[in-house]
């Protein structure tokens, strides 16, 4: 059986196809595209033109490497700039119309247990955890142990709308720095109230900016570490402090020629550093792991019903 995932994030678009033999799966192909869905006005929650027709030119290739690889089924799942934008209604019916495509928007809750779901079969979470994914649109919360998932929650404090409401300076101003920690702080209360309760220890970060932070730690201690070879990855803490301060340090230019970080991530990577270095303060975690499945993987999964 063949299946194919679509994760249509607020940033990039992202297609897999896997095969699944005797309770197992083969990844046949993975791409993504840094479609920018989000662009511009997602705080006014709209898709802006441009950023429309690439999300429709993208999905038409998809359906035509779909088609390529004789794919069985198909799961497409639109996240925050679709669901919270106006115009997100006639995206998915643009897709189905001119790609062929059947998206499905799913809620933040949605969003935060299939990214659980992935992140589960990583092999990543081996002990009460928090495990938090930092899109575009929002920052999904999950708080979990190896058996079971206990809380979860999705905010709408993701990358590019802290970006485009806060972050006007280069390097970031200490004023813009202090107006997205006040917004974190006041948009995270119920987490931390959850997190007083169950003392989490180790934090998951799932994918996206957290294999940013890695791939940057790899260079820094010149180790030939290849992401994609990895599910998980520990942290060293003082590493990860240190890559991240040089991170929200830096000027646009800077980051832009740091190997590692690729060009969509070139100013939101400090959002996601500030919101990460704010979380691992309150809760007073200091052990970090990186899981490189993250929601597709999780849609996979329940698809195929591992």
């Amino acid at each position: 059986m063949r299946f194919a995932v679509i994760d249509l994030g607020t940033n990039t678009f992202h297609l897999i196809i896997a095969e699944t033999i005797d309770e197992k799966f083969e990844v046949l192909y993975k791409t993504n595209v840094p479609v920018k869905l989000g662009e511009g006005r997602i705080n006014e929650n709209i898709i802006i033109p441009v950023a429309f027709k690439r999300g429709i030119d993208t999905l038409k290739d998809f359906r035509k490497t779909i088609d390529k690889f004789q794919v069985n089924k198909i799961r497409a799942t639109a996240t925050s700039a679709v669901r919270s934008a106006s115009n997100g209604q006639d995206f998915v019916s643009t897709a189905k119309d001119e790609a062929l495509i059947d998206i499905e928007t799913i809620s933040g809750t949605e969003e935060a247990a299939l990214i659980y779901e992935g992140v589960k079969l990583s092999g990543a979470v081996t002990d009460l955890s928090l495990i938090m994914d930092i899109g575009g649109g929002s920052v999904e919360f999950i708080l979990c142990n190896k058996e079971s998932l206990i809380w979860k929650k999705s905010y709408n404090i993701g990358a590019a709308r802290l970006m485009q409401q806060f972050f006007k300076s280069d390097p970031i101003a200490d004023e813009e720095k202090q107006a997205i920690l006040y917004h974190v702080q006041n948009q995270l209360q119920d987490l931390f109230d959850i997190c007083e309760k169950y003392q989490p220890k180790i934090l998951i970060g799932s994918a996206g900016a957290f294999e940013t932070f890695a791939e940057l730690v790899f260079r820094k201690n010149n180790q030939n570490i290849v992401i994609d070879a990895l599910k998980t990855y520990d942290f060293d803490y003082d590493d990860y402090i240190s890559t991240t301060l040089k991170i929200i340090n830096s000027t646009h230019l800077q980051r832009a020629e740091m190997p590692g970080i690729i060009p969509l991530r070139v100013d939101m990577i400090v959002i996601a550093a500030l919101i990460t270095n704010y979380v691992l303060g309150r809760l007073q975690i200091n052990q970090l792991k990186l899981s490189t499945y993250d929601l597709k993987m999780g849609v996979l999964a329940t698809m195929a019903g591992f």
